[in-house]
């Protein structure tokens, strides 16, 4: 059964056309991904689809209702409200009725015998029954336990939740009503990576119709089963998710290149025949005469020929080929000297609380070296963007001792963002860099997807993404020879994200970053810490592997959390004044045997 349909959509705002010609089809339980780049009109297509935008060409189509549709976007509503009253909320005359009731209830020995009390009460009662009240009361309960919102947050207002605790209240506020298909505009959104791991569970388990956008790619290939690429001329339907829609990308892409190889070879033919021809005719039409009529028959011929081959080249060039774009991989003007050193930093037996608060970490023990390129993983609120600072200097231990080697010339990505000078164009930032010339600032800012006159843009009226795509590209050809990177991906579209990664994996320096994009983590990383409770634990493989591991057999797990520990206690030895040699020996053998065990 087909949900919706749009043919030929277009949506033009102050006369400016967003995009036009956009076919959407989704049948009842697919599982729909919307992506394109930022500013191409995503969240606009879904403004159409809700009804809060109008469109200006085209037809759009619903099987079904708006209203038996669960629209999760961007919404005005009081966020002060404490979260059941905000999932309530979702089915207003539900709820009000419901307080009515209760209300009355309260004060019912008091009104007993007032005809027009229980008269009222009655109607009200009989509205809740014809608003299938009681049934809504138990969905509530039924849907809160499934999402796991718990009793503890019931009273809490619904801004102090997490990123992840409010999509899943947000989805509680939509299921109630039951819809026949849910609308999710960037539902991972400021959740960890421990949150959007719950989100793809619950959605890969649901069996009803859902249309999101996202740029998170791990996402998209767990949870959709099809894909649109939407542009300013269209969308392209992709079966699967993000990496099929990638291999089917690059396939469309090499036989583009190889029709575009074959016009160009036949219509080289073309010419070079024409000219042939063309040089035939003038040698027949100059020797002939009444004397040679053979010559003047041949430069006839010759004549026909070239007419014949110039209507084939009309024919083939109003069938013109135009070449695909090409992916402009990243060109690095690299300044920096090279670090020889092998420790870049060292964290010894570090503590830190905000004030007297319960500390973040407690005695902590970590090294940057040359050539890590570490990502800082957990939970929101652990600590991650507390241990950048404390690297970086930002943020002084209450406790022990952080070393910054004098060789270092650390790159950090908040403070670059925050000091963007706002007055400034594009191309004048980046020309900071004094090592760049102007032709190499525009071929760099090419690569990250500035183009012609986007250069000259002033910082002030670029986007949040546009920005944080500045602070990075000044960064990374700086002379820094770390990278500290908060969330290097936030606000960023997939295009950007593919430069930046590809960026990263050519980076000569060093990297310590905060994610929660799984490809990014994936093709970057070759070290892991972990942060829980304050513990941070190590895992010395890439993030890939690090993946692997959380999948171990609880005997296996029992002997990496064994390695871990013989590990710390190890640093700590190490880092202590008079080295006990022999308690160092036999925790080394200890190691030894465990990592034979496990295979290390």
């Amino acid at each position: 059964m087909r949900i919706l349909k749009t043919e030929n959509l277009g949506v033009e705002i102050n006369a400016a056309s967003i995009f036009h010609g956009v076919n959407l089809e989704i049948q009842k339980g697919e599982h729909v991904a919307l992506i394109g780049d930022n500013g191409v009109g995503k969240t606009t297509l879904l403004k159409v689809l809700s009804g809060k935008t109008a469109h200006s060409s085209g037809k759009l189509d619903f099987a079904i209702g708006r209203d038996e549709i669960g629209w999760m976007m961007d919404e005005q509503v009081d966020e002060s409200l404490p979260t059941m009253e905000y999932i309530c909320m979702g089915n207003e005359a539900c709820y009000h009725l419901k307080n009515k009731l209760e209300k009355m209830q309260e004060i019912w020995n008091q009104h007993s015998e007032d005809n027009a009390f229980i008269e009222e009460y009655n109607a009200a009662l009989q509205q809740y029954m014809d608003c299938d009240g009681y049934e809504w009361e138990a969905r509530l309960e039924r849907i809160s336990k499934e999402l796991g919102i718990e009793q503890g947050w019931w009273n809490i207002p619904f801004s102090d939740l997490s990123g992840g605790q409010k999509t899943r209240v947000r989805l509680a506020r939509l299921l109630v009503k039951e819809p026949q298909m849910l609308v999710l505009d960037e539902p991972t959104n400021h959740m960890d990576i421990e949150s959007v791991e719950w989100l793809v569970g619950w959605l890969q388990q649901y069996k009803g119709t859902v249309l999101f956008t996202s740029h998170e790619r791990d996402f998209i290939d767990r949870v959709a089963t099809a894909t649109f690429a939407l542009t300013d001329t269209g969308a392209k339907r992709y079966h699967g998710g993000y990496s099929t829609y990638k291999e089917m990308v690059e396939q469309e892409r090499n036989a583009a290149e190889a029709l575009y190889k074959k016009y160009n070879q036949e219509r080289k033919k073309l010419l070079d025949v024409i000219q042939t021809y063309k040089q035939w005719y003038q040698k027949a039409s100059n020797s002939a005469s009444e004397r040679n009529p053979f010559a003047k028959k041949q430069a006839g011929r010759h004549a026909k020929q070239v007419k014949v081959k110039e209507k084939a080249l009309e024919r083939l060039e109003s069938k013109k080929i135009e070449r695909p774009k090409d992916n402009k991989g990243i060109e690095a003007f690299f300044d920096a000297e090279a670090f020889e050193a092998k420790h870049m930093i060292q964290m010894k037996n570090v503590s830190f609380s905000h004030q007297q608060d319960v500390p973040f970490f407690h005695h902590l023990h970590l090294q940057i070296n040359r050539g890590d390129r570490m990502a800082v993983i957990g939970r929101n609120g652990s600590g991650k963007t507390t241990l950048l600072k404390l690297l970086t200097g930002h943020l002084l231990p209450t406790d022990g001792e952080v070393k910054l080697n004098p060789q270092l010339k650390v790159g950090y990505l908040m403070q670059e963002l925050d000091q963007l000078n706002m007055e400034n164009s594009i191309l004048d930032e980046l020309l900071v860099l004094e090592h760049l010339t102007q032709e190499e600032a525009r071929t760099i800012l090419a690569c990250f997807l500035f183009r012609r006159e986007d250069v000259f843009k002033k910082i002030k009226d670029l986007s949040m993404g546009e920005k944080c795509r500045v602070a990075f590209v000044k960064l990374y050809f700086s002379d820094a020879n770390l990278l500290v990177l908060d969330e290097p991906t936030n606000y960023l579209d997939i295009s950007t994200r593919e430069q930046i990664e590809e960026a990263l994996s050519v980076y000569p320096g060093s990297v310590v970053m905060v994610s929660h994009d799984p490809y990014l983590l994936r093709k970057v990383a070759n070290r892991v810490v972990e942060i829980q409770s304050g513990h941070v634990s190590e895992y010395k493989g890439s993030y890939k592997d690090w993946e692997e591991s959380k999948r171990l057999t609880p005997e296996r797990q029992k002997l990496e959390n064994e390695i871990s520990l013989l590990e710390m206690e190890l640093v700590e030895l190490y880092s202590q004044e008079e080295e006990n040699l022999e308690e160092i020996r036999e925790i080394k053998a200890k190691l030894q045997v465990l990592k034979k065990s496990f295979g290390k």
